[in-house]
């Protein structure tokens, strides 16, 4: 008899499977398959975020100075890994069409050639990276007591852009496939490995008392270092599993079922770079933005500074499974995609969209409710504390809007269609939140600058939403299922 976990394997299999093959599709089979490849992708999403969770949580325990050091440089780190995610994107999207049009040998052709070009493009990425990190928190306008550490933890991280790349590139594949489970598991595993590397290299040796018991605990005492090393050597344990997983067991897209080139072709680069290029830049534009807004918060203070580091990772907690719902949203649109079935593609949009409005919804109500809790969390400190829940209870209004704006870019990246989501995205960042936050936080402080956030993102969520119900992005759909 089969266990349960495997029945719903093998239900979720077959439901993708009357995607590929033409065969209609109930309401209720197409909101059961969005929920079967939602659920694992929002858990993989949560995971991330608890990692984050963990190395501020560790590092707030250290004071002010050294989460401010981190709070620095967190948004140029999201501008390289948003680079390698869109890079990453620009392949993965095109083997979930390929999938979704039963052409499993050339899906797996794109794979081989995505490989070498992102392990190629991360080498890069992290030269570039460390040559840049002496000069970074000092650009970034950062006071002398912080600069150091920054430095250090920003450059460790760039070292492991590689292995981050490529996991990006694995998990990626795997869910295009509709392989939610593993990335999902890898990804828990990741957060356990990188409690257990922090807990040795943050802190020095010292004596812990456990029911009772008190012992000796060693502890390599590396403060801020310590941190980007045990997550670098967590991502690296989980880019080798990851990777081997898609390359020897994945059923639709291991390697060991047919032999074909490496080196990349043009037309294979071509598609990449018109699905990833708008993507890249955008990420490129919106980090530099909150890269500007990192340098408004800058001469508020290290207080000012902690408590904006600490409030984003916290509100992140809520918003990842949006992304989780985005990445299910963008197997099965590229999916129906492939298979020329527009109409269905249609619904599952209508069907995610929703389905994360919903979710993030109720996330918004227990940020509100939760956030003097989950800043205590993070930080020790109590002028911390108190200004990140002020600024965690503005932006719990903007969770739904939010969640619009999050899924339905994963509905236009599956249909391949991201340029003009590009710059709805930068144009909402540079003229709507930027401006806003420079008009209210000389009199508001750092709450001006999240009051700026939560309007924008309400802003941004209502136009992605109008574009959705136009049925514009089907156009790219179209063209996109078009035999070549």
């Amino acid at each position: 008899m089969k266990t349960g976990n495997t029945d719903a394997i093998s239900a979720k299999d077959s439901l993708l499977a009357m995607i590929r093959d033409g065969r209609q599709m109930t309401l209720r089979q197409q909101i059961s398959l969005a929920a079967r490849l939602s659920v694992p992708a929002m858990l993989a999403q949560l995971s991330t975020i608890v990692m984050e969770y963990i190395d501020a949580s560790m590092v707030g325990r250290l004071g002010a100075d050294d989460s401010a050091s981190i709070g620095l440089v967190s948004s140029s780190i999201w501008l390289f890994g948003g680079v390698c995610s869109a890079v990453a994107t620009g392949f993965s999207v095109q083997v979930a069409q390929m999938i979704g049009g039963n052409r499993d040998k050339d899906a797996r052709s794109v794979l081989r050639q995505a490989i070498l070009t992102c392990l190629l493009f991360s080498i890069l990425i992290a030269l570039a990276g460390v040559i840049i990190s002496p000069h970074l928190p000092v650009w970034l306008g950062g006071h002398n007591a912080i600069v150091p550490g920054a430095t250090v933890y920003f450059a460790i991280f760039m070292m492991g852009t590689p292995f981050l790349m490529l996991e990006m590139l694995a998990g990626s594949m795997l869910r295009c496939a509709g392989n939610m489970r593993v990335p999902s598991m890898l990804n828990v595993l990741m957060c356990v490995l990188d409690v257990v590397f922090n807990f040795l290299l943050i802190f020095p040796t010292r004596t812990l008392t456990l029911f009772g018991i008190t012992f000796e605990m060693p502890g390599a005492g590396l403060g801020v270092m310590g941190a980007a090393i045990g997550t670098i050597t967590a991502e690296l344990v989980v880019c080798v599993l990851m990777t081997a997983y898609l390359l020897l067991r994945e059923p639709l897209l291991n390697l060991r079922q047919d032999s074909g080139s490496f080196r990349p072709r043009r037309t294979t680069i071509v598609q990449a770079w018109n699905i990833g290029f708008p993507m890249g830049l955008q990420h490129v534009i919106l980090c530099t933005a909150h890269i500007a807004i990192i340098t408004i918060v800058a001469p508020l203070g290290s207080i000012a500074i902690a408590a904006n580091a600490f409030a984003v990772t916290a509100e992140s907690l809520c918003y990842m499974p949006g992304y989780g719902i985005s990445d299910a949203a963008t197997t099965l649109i590229g999916q129906s995609v492939g298979a020329g079935r527009r109409y269905l593609a249609r619904h599952f949009a209508t069907i995610t969209v929703a389905m994360g409005m919903a979710v993030m919804g109720l996330m918004g109500v227990f940020l509100y409710m939760a956030a003097p809790l989950m800043m205590s969390i993070l930080s020790p400190v109590p002028e911390v504390v108190s200004l990140g829940a002020e600024c965690l209870r503005i932006e719990a209004f903007a969770e739904p809007l939010f969640a619009a704006a999050i899924v339905t870019y994963g509905v236009f990246v599956g249909a391949g269609d991201t340029m003009t989501p590009c710059w709805m995205n930068v144009m909402s960042m540079w003229a709507v939140r930027l401006s806003l936050a420079v008009l209210l936080v000389g009199s508001m402080g750092l709450t001006g600058v999240w009051t700026a956030m939560c309007i924008e993102l309400c802003f941004r969520g209502s136009i992605f939403l109008i574009r959705l119900r136009s049925g514009r992005w089907l156009k790219k759909a179209k063209a996109a299922s078009s035999p070549k």
